[in-house]
């Protein structure tokens, strides 16, 4: 390990991602610790899933241990540490797994586990103290419901894993920690940061949340697709962080994909909301920092400050939201709304009425064309979705109905999806804790250790740049689709949903923060003209970042979007038409 630098890895953004990767990693060029990231809201309810069919020894990223066996011997040899959060909601049994691989491997290699993070046994206490859990989207009260809360964790920051690399690990299996934990607790520990050494943390902060999804920081999902060489054996990113926190973003030579300024604006604004990121181990600035190109795949970051952490930690709790069931079906021809409403009129009438569910959506997809030159292009679908608490009244009885009136109903009935017999989901609640109900605690053989927390001192805001934004005359003005000159990238931020636009230079970002307000957001997409929406400013980046409150309900788990994770959302404003400035296009 370079004295400089400490070469930091990411072989997975999320669960299921390439297993061939943590390989690819540690043999493909240099590295000093191999990260994976495979944790997200939806993930949590798929293992407390996991947990509920296989028993107590169930609850982790079973995966992890299959990539675990590929690279342990190489990481042995060169001496790579391992951190990762697939631990999930069971890292104790993940650690004895762990411990039995590597001895049959005939490893010697140490591993620590943290804990901490669960706070179900600690919910009736935070109850009657009179305490209220609210909703971070839409402020209601956690008690206010009787909605059962299946999993409850706090994220935890990097200083556990700290204090397990302090102490010899090899391998940290991590809970519910923040995305980028894993990548801040091995700098910290590298240059032995204090908690007070906020400009550093919030840097490696920013490192750890550019490569935390994996390919997305290499030209994965990237808008300008056609800027990247090739997706073919495409390269899993590397954040060379320095001991002042600024860094660099790269990927093993001889791989696919791009590094670019603009791949590394994408995946950051994919991230975040607001220019200040909250996290548990300090409150980032991203507004501050800067972004350069210093040779071919490898960019810059610097200047990012910071200031300290938020007193209350955020927390993922799922409920059991109900039960919910739906289908989708095929309209084809002309009168296609009316078609729909008298399906949907004698469905519900045959069921007992609408007003017996406790939710039902209704979406009509008017993707049909006039004049068809084909029979799909002739074709609209209706998706119906129902929720209720009682499994019956959703179950394999709604479907029955739907497919009841095949031969009753409107000419052309045609489903398009599988009769389904109704299935459980959960509903996401994010809420603010205490850190007095967490005691997030190091396992490393037979010892344990507590991690405590600093007294931290008020500092001085940073200081941002202020732009000015004159009136200009940009002369003769096209029409051109938004997304041949701007980038955009969007994803689930549990119930809202984040879309991050960026501008290649300067000029045409100022021509951007005039022109995309909110009022011409919901233009653009006349679809969220119902949803409350902010709009963030990143000027030292050229970018806007909107945020959408709702959009996704209570969660991946429960909305009945098609895209339910909001990822297709940027490439949708994408193919708006607007009026752009003759004088700054550059058709890519």
């Amino acid at each position: 390990m370079s004295d400089e630098i400490i070469r930091i890895g990411n072989c997975s953004g999320f669960y299921g991602d390439r297993l061939s990767a943590a390989r690819e990693m540690v043999e493909g060029g240099e590295i000093d610790v191999l990260t994976g990231d495979y944790l997200a809201e939806l993930t949590m309810a798929i293992l407390f899933n996991q947990k509920l069919k296989r028993g107590d020894r169930a609850g982790y990223v079973g995966t992890f241990l299959k990539q675990l066996k590929d690279v342990a011997q190489i990481c042995s040899d060169k001496n790579i540490k391992i951190v990762t959060n697939a631990g999930g909601l069971n890292p104790k049994s993940m650690a004895e797994d762990a411990i039995q691989l590597i001895e049959s491997l005939d490893l010697d290699l140490k591993v620590a586990y943290i804990t901490g993070d669960d706070l179900m046994a600690k919910i009736d206490k935070i109850k009657s103290s009179g305490v209220q859990l609210r909703n971070i989207d839409n402020q209601e009260d956690l008690f206010s419901h009787e909605l059962p809360i299946v999993s409850a964790n706090a994220y935890l920051g990097c200083w556990g894993i700290k204090k397990a690399l302090d102490e010899g690990a090899d391998v940290v299996i991590c809970p519910r920690v923040t995305d980028a934990a894993v990548v801040m607790g091995p700098a910290a520990w590298k240059y032995q940061w204090s908690q007070d050494d906020y400009d550093k943390l919030a840097g490696s902060l920013a490192a750890g949340h550019i490569i935390e999804c994996g390919a997305q920081a290499t030209g994965g999902n990237y808008s300008f697709f056609k800027e990247v060489p090739t997706f073919r054996n495409i390269g899993y990113p590397i954040a060379e962080i320095y001991e002042d926190g600024s860094f660099n973003i790269t990927k093993h030579h001889d791989t696919g994909g791009l590094v670019s300024k603009g791949t590394v604006t994408a995946q950051l604004l994919y991230e975040i909301s607001s220019p200040q990121y909250l996290n548990p181990d300090v409150i980032g600035h991203f507004n501050t920092l800067e972004i350069s190109e210093i040779e071919k795949n490898k960019v810059y970051v610097s200047n990012v400050k910071g200031s300290p952490p938020p007193e209350k930690l955020k927390a993922c709790i799922n409920l059991a939201g109900g039960y919910k069931n739906g289908m989708e079906l095929i309209i084809t021809g002309l009168d296609i709304e009316e078609k729909a409403k008298i399906f949907t009129d004698e469905l519900f009438e045959s069921l007992g009425g609408i007003e017996q569910f406790d939710d039902v959506s209704i979406q009509l997809y008017r993707t049909d064309k006039p004049n068809p030159i084909t029979n799909e292009e002739a074709m609209a679908t209706l998706s119906i979705n129902v929720k209720s608490q009682d499994p019956e009244k959703v179950g394999r009885i709604f479907s029955a109905k739907i497919v009841e009136l095949a031969l009753a109903n409107y000419p052309g009935w045609t489903t398009q999806s599988d009769i389904k017999q109704g299935a459980p989901f959960i509903s996401y609640w994010p809420t603010l804790v205490d850190r007095k109900y967490v005691e997030e605690i190091v396992h490393l053989g037979s010892k344990s250790f507590l991690v405590e927390d600093a007294t931290h001192k008020e500092v001085a805001m940073p200081e941002i740049k202020n732009f000015t934004f004159d009136e200009k005359n940009y002369g003769e003005l096209i029409e051109i689709e938004f997304g041949r000159v701007f980038g955009t990238r969007s994803g689930d931020k549990g119930g809202c949903a984040n879309l991050g636009v960026w501008a290649k230079n300067l000029d045409s970002y100022k021509y951007l923060h005039t022109y995309l307000t909110v009022n011409k957001f919901k233009q653009l997409l006349p679809d969220l003209k119902g949803y409350n929406i902010e709009r963030f400013e990143f000027s030292n980046i050229w970018s806007l970042n909107f945020y959408v409150h709702g959009l996704l309900e209570n969660g991946v788990s429960s909305n009945n979007r098609k895209d339910g994770q909001a990822k297709s959302l940027g490439e949708y404003l994408g193919a708006k038409n607007i009026d752009f400035p003759k004088s700054l296009a550059k058709i890519r």
